[in-house]
């Protein structure tokens, strides 16, 4: 007697809608890659004259640098175990700058050169500087022939150098206050009048940031530094933050306040001593947003110890909407069609802020969303966007 052949039982349709839908999942990957891949090839064509700099632990490559007047990109790439930062320098003011480069990631950044001879940093403060040598051009000699006249801005100029003198003093003032207290040996005190103190600065912080070495003594984190925290040369405000919300302890702190009070103090001496520039009037507030969208919005890495970055977002804020105002006489008769773009983003940006108020003030940023976070950084990335519109509205790009 023979033995029946098994019958094979026929797929079922569950599992014929899954190898289906396997197929279907391989043809979107290989047509997603393929996308991918056009689109970083056109990423590369279209960033085919980016200079590439490698930021390694303790040096640059290359760390001399040519390039032609105009615009010119610069991909900064960390090669270190730590976030760095990379800045040009003009003498002792920061003409452009990245922040937070994460190690591993790169940053581009995009700078308008005037020719001249700039210096470089390179990481670790502590790391040799570089040089960035801008050839003259065609199109820079025109442009120099070009600049509007300098009568119109020196109104908004004066104004603004007023701004930061009695923004320099309430920094003095506060400054003072939280020496004191620290002093005293009052934690808690300390701890309140950090916050202000802190608000002061970042009122004044766009103009402040182009002092690079002034800059750093009272603004540097711990990451720009070899021993991070332990580092003697970390000083000034995050020093300060560190000691007062982490370790909660004030010993030996009061050195380091005294320091930050004089620094203050020479800072808004230095501010009204530097000449601004009218390009830059604007460029330094666009500057210290972009980094903030970039940056400080979703890592929250500017204040980690006492995560009150939202107050030095109200206050960047502040020194926006004081720009806009001392330039808006000059938009409403020559410009006025990019005033409602500009008006509609600091309210935006502003409400946005607003609505992470709680009673005593902003909410810890700690106990912010990502997606919270994600929209404080669109819209002062929209704001920069629509200030950046400035310049260039009142013949002053290119210079």
């Amino acid at each position: 007697m023979s033995t029946p052949t098994p019958t094979v039982a026929a797929p079922s349709k569950a599992l014929r809608w899954a190898v289906a839908g396997s197929v279907i999942v391989m043809i979107a990957a290989g047509g997603l890659f393929y996308y991918a891949s056009k689109m970083a090839a056109a990423k590369r064509q279209a960033n085919h004259d980016e200079v590439v700099v490698n930021i390694h632990p303790h040096s640059c490559e290359p760390n001399a640098l040519t390039v032609p007047a105009g615009r010119a990109s610069f991909r900064i790439v960390n090669r270190s175990d730590r976030a760095v930062e990379w800045e040009i320098l003009d003498g002792v003011l920061v003409l452009e700058e990245r922040e937070n480069i994460a190690p591993g990631l790169s940053q581009v950044i995009n700078a308008n050169l005037a020719p001249g001879d700039y210096t470089i940093t390179c990481g670790l403060l502590s790391n040799p500087r570089g040089t960035l040598h801008v050839t003259p051009t065609a199109a820079s000699d025109a442009a120099a022939k070009a600049k509007p006249s300098m009568v119109a801005f020196i109104g908004p100029l004066s104004e603004f150098r007023v701004y930061l003198s009695s923004q320099g003093t309430a920094l003095i003032k506060a400054a003072t206050a939280l020496e004191q207290a620290i002093e005293a040996g009052d934690l808690s005190q300390a701890q309140a009048l950090y916050v202000p103190a802190r608000a002061a600065y970042q009122r004044i912080a766009p103009a402040a940031q182009r002092l690079a070495e002034l800059d750093n003594a009272i603004n540097a984190r711990a990451d720009y530094f070899e021993k991070r925290e332990q580092d003697p040369a970390f000083i000034g405000f995050h020093r300060l933050e560190y000691a007062l919300f982490q370790q909660r302890n004030l010993d030996g702190l009061t050195p380091v306040a005294q320091r930050l009070t004089r620094d203050v103090t020479t800072l808004k001496q230095q501010l009204l001593a530097e000449p601004l520039p009218p390009e830059q009037l604007v460029s330094i507030v666009v500057r210290n947003l972009y980094t903030l969208a970039d940056v400080r919005a979703s890592s929250g890495e500017e204040e980690r110890y006492s995560h009150t970055d939202l107050n030095g977002f109200a206050a960047n804020l502040d020194v926006a909407r004081k720009v806009v105002e001392l330039l808006r006489p000059l938009l409403n008769k020559s410009a006025a069609d990019v005033l409602p773009k500009i008006d509609s983003a600091l309210a935006a940006f502003d409400s946005e802020l607003n609505g992470l108020k709680v009673k005593d003030g902003y909410a810890s940023y700690d106990s912010v969303s990502a997606e919270q976070r994600k929209r404080v950084a669109d819209k002062a990335q929209a704001l920069a966007d629509a200030l950046d519109t400035i310049d260039p509205a009142l013949g002053l790009s290119g210079l």
